[in-house]
């Protein structure tokens, strides 16, 4: 529930009191690092469903693809919004 209110957040949280992070990123630092910052919930997904001997398999594939396509709507609605500030404003 925390993540999805505040992905960036749960990731930094997950990322400094476990070792999900580390090893679904093989103890990289770049790739979550820049999924922190533009995919935050395609990228705390993959870190909960990852599996350390199987990767990601089946539905959690469909979670990663599903935390996508909230990357993406947050984007869009963004976006609309400024849009729609910049007509008020006119």
């Amino acid at each position: 529930m925390f993540g999805s209110a505040f992905p960036r957040l749960a990731l930094l949280f997950t990322w400094l009191f476990t070792d999900r992070v580390d090893v679904a990123f093989d103890n990289g630092w770049l790739a979550p690092l820049a999924g922190a910052i533009f995919l935050p919930f395609t990228t705390l997904l993959y870190v909960l469903v990852y599996a350390p001997v199987r990767g990601v398999t089946g539905f959690g594939w469909v979670l990663v693809v599903l935390g996508f396509l909230c990357d993406l709507s947050s984007y869009g609605a963004g976006a609309r919004g400024r849009r729609q500030q910049a007509a008020r404003q006119r």
